[in-house]
C-alpha cells in the first residue's frame, strides 16, 4: 500500500511539471567540480540534469561556456541553481538582428600592401553569426585563394537544400543552430525557412560578404551604386553560423555558435544583433565574448537601432567592440517637384517606370483615412478613393518604410513621398521601392506637408536621378545608430566606434527580395540596406585585416588601434567635428565614441592599450562581482578578489575615458571639488620615440591633469603607465555633460587620440 501511494505520488508531481510552463535556461557549471565518477563533462551535465528535470538537453558547452541548455520550469531552474557545481542558471533571451563603395571611402582601395596576402601566418577566419549564407553569390568565390589553413577544426554541415560541397577555400564553415529556437517557438515551418545554413533572410550573406567577401565587378542594385564589390578583408576566409531564424535570435543558439566558432578557430567574430543592455553574467553574448577573447579571438557588436535617443546602446561589455553607424560619401538622389516650381532633394532606389515628368495630385495620407495612424500608411488604413491616382506623403515610424509603399500602391496610388519625422530629423535611407518613391527629411517633409494644406490643388512629380559619389560633409553619425551614455557601467565609454551603416551594397539571397515584403517577387545578387548590422561587419573585416598585418597582437590590442586612429572631425572638405543626421548638429562621443574608423591609419598606430583576462577580472571585481558570476563568465574558478585590495572600474585600461560624478545630495553647486582618477599603460608597437600628451575637456570647472606628460618608448613591447585625474571644481545637475580629447604625439605619424565623456548622474 504504502509502495502504491508512493507511485501515485511520484506520478502526481511528475504531471504537475508537465503542465507547469517551461522556458529555456543556460545552466553554467563549475569544470573543475566534476565528480570523478564521471568519464567526461558531457555525462556530468547529464546526470545534473536528470537530478531535477526529465527535460532533455538542448545543447552541452565546452568552449565559450561550460555547462548545458535545457526546458525547465521555474522550480527546476531554482532546484538547478542549488545543486553542487552550479555556477549560474540564467534564462534564455530573444535577441533581434540590427538590421561597394566603402572600401574607397575607407581609403583601402589602391592599399593591398599595407596588409598581408591569403596563405601567411596572418590568414583569419571571420565567424558570422547571423542568418546563414547564399554560398552560390560570386562574393564566396575563392579564386587565387589558397589552400584551407591546416588549423581550421570547421565544417560544412549539410541540411535542408545545402550540400556539404556548397563550402569552398573562402567560405569554409557553415553551420546552424536552432534547437533553442524550435524549443521556445515550436517547429519551424520548412515551406518558410531552411533548416540549415542557407541564408532565407538575405542578412547574414549581407554582414558576411561585408566582412570578407571577395571581390565582384559590376556589381549593383538595379544599377545603383554600380562598381566592384568587396569585403573589407577580401582574401580573409568566412564561415557562418545560423543562429538567427524568423523568429528571432535565441540565446542558447547564439552560445552554441560562438562555442563551435571558438572551438573550429575563427579569429574574428562577428555579431550583428542585440537584446537591450543586461548585466555581463546574464548576458550570453557578453559570456561568450568573454571566452572568446581568452582565447584570443576578437568580438565584433554591432551597437543597436535605437538612436537618437540616449543610453539606448546594446553589446556594451568592455571585452566586445561596439560598432555605431555613419553615412557614406554616396548617395541616390530623389527629387519631389512641386506644382509650385519648388524642388526637394530626397533619395530613393526605385528602379521601375517614372512618373509623369507633368505634376499630377499630391494627399498628405492623414487626410486619406479614416484611421487615426493614416498618416503612418498603416495595412488598411487609406482610403482608395481618396489616394487613386495620386502620390502619397507618409509618414515615417511603426511599420517598415517599404511597406508604406506597397498600402500606397494597393490602395490606388501612383507614387509616395515618405517624410521623416523628428526621431529620424534628417538622415535619409534609401529604399528599393516597388512604386516611385522618395524618402525627404524632417524639415523637407513640413515643407511639403505645408503646401499641400495651403494649396487648393497640389500637384508634384518625383524624379529619381540614380547615383551620387563625393557627397559632402561625410560620414554624418546615422539617426539610428544607438547612443551612449553606457546605463550597465557608466565608466566605460560605448560605443567605441562608428563605421559605413547608411545604403550599404552587399550579396543578397536569392530567395527574398530587396525590401524584404512578401509581396516583392524580384530577385537580386546584391542588396542596399542600412543599420549597425552593416557598420559591425565592416569593423570585424577590418579587425580581421589588423590580424593578418599583425598577429601577435591581442584583440585589445587590435581594438585599441582602431579606435586611437580614428577621427571625429572631417578631414576632407570644410572642417569641423562630425555631424549627427538626427540634429544636423555636432556630434558627440556618445554618439560615436572614438570616432570614424581609419583602417590606413590603423595598422600603424604607434602605441596601444591592451587588455589581458586577469585586467577584465579585476574591472569585474570593482563590480563587486561574486566569486560563482566571475566563474560562470570565465570558465573558471580560478580568478579570485583579493579581500584586502580596492578595485576601481577607472583603471580598466580602456583607450577611452568616461568619468562619472554624482550630482552632491541631488542638488548642484552645493559641494566641494571632487577628483576622479584614471590608471592607463600603453605599449608601443612601432618605431623607438618620445610622445607628449595633450588633454583637455570643453567644460568650464573640470580640470585635467595628467601625469606624466611625457613618455619615452626605446622598444617594441615597452610598457609606460600614466594617471589621468578629472577635477570638477563644484557639483553639477544630474545630466550635465561635456567632452574632450586626450591625445598622444611623437610629433610626426603617430597621434593615439582617446575621447573623453564627463557625465553628472
Amino acid at each position: 500500500m504504502t509502495m502504491r501511494l508512493l507511485l501515485l505520488l511520484v506520478l502526481a508531481v511528475a504531471a504537475v511539471a508537465e503542465t507547469e510552463p517551461r522556458a529555456t535556461y543556460i545552466v553554467h557549471m563549475a569544470k573543475s567540480a566534476m565528480p570523478a565518477k564521471y568519464a567526461d563533462h558531457g555525462e556530468w551535465y547529464g546526470a545534473s540534469l536528470r537530478s531535477v528535470s526529465a527535460a532533455k538537453m538542448l545543447y552541452a558547452y565546452d568552449t565559450v561556456a561550460h555547462g548545458f541548455s535545457a526546458r525547465l520550469t521555474a522550480q527546476e531552474a531554482s532546484d538547478m541553481a542549488a545543486a553542487d557545481g552550479v555556477l549560474a542558471v540564467n534564462p534564455e533571451t530573444r535577441y533581434e538582428l540590427h538590421t561597394t563603395r566603402t572600401p574607397e571611402f575607407l581609403g583601402l582601395a589602391g592599399s593591398e600592401n599595407l596588409f598581408p596576402q591569403s596563405g601567411t601566418a596572418g590568414d583569419v577566419v571571420v565567424g558570422v553569426l547571423d542568418t546563414g549564407v547564399w554560398p552560390e553569390s560570386k562574393s564566396y568565390d575563392d579564386a587565387g585563394l589558397a589552400e584551407v589553413p591546416s588549423s581550421w577544426k570547421g565544417t560544412c554541415m549539410a541540411g535542408t537544400a545545402f550540400n556539404s560541397s556548397a563550402c569552398n577555400k573562402k567560405l569554409i564553415g557553415a553551420r546552424f543552430f536552432s534547437r533553442g529556437y524550435e524549443a521556445a517557438m515550436g517547429p519551424m515551418d520548412p515551406s518558410r525557412e531552411s533548416r540549415s545554413p542557407r541564408d532565407d533572410d538575405g542578412h547574414g550573406t549581407h554582414t558576411s560578404s561585408t566582412a570578407a567577401g571577395s571581390a565582384v565587378p559590376g556589381a549593383n542594385l538595379f544599377g545603383f551604386a554600380s562598381g566592384t564589390a568587396r569585403g573589407m578583408a577580401p582574401r580573409a576566409r568566412v564561415a557562418v553560423y545560423k543562429v538567427c531564424w524568423l523568429g528571432g535570435c535565441f540565446s542558447s543558439d547564439i552560445l552554441a555558435g560562438m562555442d563551435a566558432a571558438v572551438a573550429d578557430g575563427c579569429g574574428v567574430l562577428s555579431l550583428s544583433l542585440g537584446g537591450g543592455s543586461s548585466d555581463y553574467a546574464r548576458d550570453s553574448v557578453a559570456i561568450g565574448a568573454f571566452s572568446a577573447m581568452e582565447q584570443n579571438v576578437l568580438v565584433s557588436c554591432s551597437a543597436g537601432n535605437a538612436g537618437p535617443g540616449s543610453s539606448t546602446l546594446s553589446n556594451v561589455a568592455p571585452w566586445i567592440t561596439t560598432v555605431g553607424a555613419g553615412t557614406l560619401d554616396r548617395d541616390f538622389p530623389a527629387y519631389v517637384v512641386l506644382g509650385d516650381g519648388r524642388n526637394y532633394t530626397g533619395v530613393s532606389l526605385y528602379a521601375g517606370k517614372a512618373l509623369p515628368t507633368t505634376p499630377i495630385p499630391i494627399v498628405y495620407a492623414g487626410n486619406a483615412s479614416n484611421s487615426t495612424s493614416g498618416n503612418l500608411c498603416m495595412p488598411g488604413t487609406l482610403s482608395p478613393e481618396k489616394v487613386s491616382g495620386k502620390i502619397v506623403l507618409c509618414d515615417r515610424g511603426i511599420n517598415a518604410r517599404v511597406q508604406k509603399g506597397f498600402v500606397v500602391r494597393d490602395a490606388g496610388g501612383a507614387g509616395m513621398v515618405l517624410a521623416n519625422t523628428a526621431a529620424n530629423g534628417q538622415e535619409l535611407v534609401a529604399d528599393a521601392h516597388l512604386l516611385p518613391a522618395a524618402g525627404v527629411g524632417e524639415k523637407e517633409g513640413a515643407l511639403i506637408k505645408s503646401y499641400i494644406a495651403s494649396d487648393p490643388k497640389p500637384t508634384a512629380t518625383i524624379v529619381v536621378a540614380g547615383t551620387q559619389v563625393d557627397v559632402r560633409p561625410s560620414p554624418l553619425v546615422a539617426a539610428f545608430s544607438s547612443r551612449g551614455p553606457n546605463m550597465l557601467t557608466p565608466e566605460i565609454l560605448k560605443p567605441d566606434i562608428i563605421a559605413p551603416g547608411v545604403n550599404i551594397l552587399a550579396a543578397w539571397t536569392g530567395k527574398e527580395g530587396p525590401t524584404g515584403q512578401a509581396a516583392d517577387t524580384r530577385r537580386v545578387s546584391f542588396n542596399i540596406i542600412s543599420g549597425t548590422s552593416m557598420s559591425c561587419p565592416h569593423v570585424s573585416g577590418l579587425a580581421a585585416l589588423l590580424r593578418s598585418a599583425h598577429p601577435e597582437w591581442s584583440p585589445a590590442a587590435v581594438r585599441s588601434a582602431l579606435m586611437t586612429t580614428a577621427y571625429s572631425t572631417y578631414t576632407t572638405g570644410a572642417a569641423g567635428p562630425i555631424l549627427d543626421a538626427a540634429t544636423d548638429k555636432a556630434a558627440t562621443p556618445f554618439d560615436y565614441g572614438a570616432g570614424h574608423v581609419d583602417p590606413t591609419r590603423a595598422v600603424e598606430p604607434g602605441l596601444v592599450y591592451d587588455i589581458g583576462t586577469g585586467e577584465y577580472v579585476e574591472f569585474l571585481c570593482a563590480l563587486k562581482y561574486t566569486p560563482n558570476m566571475i566563474a560562470a563568465l570565465s570558465r573558471s574558478k580560478s580568478y579570485a578578489c583579493a579581500a584586502n585590495r580596492t578595485y576601481s572600474v577607472s583603471d580598466l585600461n580602456y583607450p577611452s575615458f568616461a568619468v562619472a560624478y554624482s550630482t552632491a545630495n541631488g542638488e548642484a553647486g552645493d559641494s566641494g571639488s571632487t577628483t576622479v582618477t584614471h590608471t592607463r599603460t600603453l605599449t608601443n608597437v612601432g618605431a623607438a620615440g618620445t610622445y607628449k600628451v595633450d588633454a583637455s575637456v570643453s567644460m568650464s570647472g573640470v580640470a585635467v591633469d595628467v601625469k606624466p606628460t611625457e613618455l619615452e618608448f626605446a622598444a617594441v613591447g615597452e610598457k609606460k603607465s600614466f594617471t589621468v585625474s578629472f577635477t570638477a571644481a563644484k557639483s553639477q545637475p544630474s545630466g550635465t555633460v561635456g567632452f574632450g580629447r586626450l591625445v598622444w604625439s611623437d610629433g610626426g605619424k603617430h597621434s593615439v587620440a582617446s575621447p573623453i565623456a564627463v557625465t553628472w548622474t
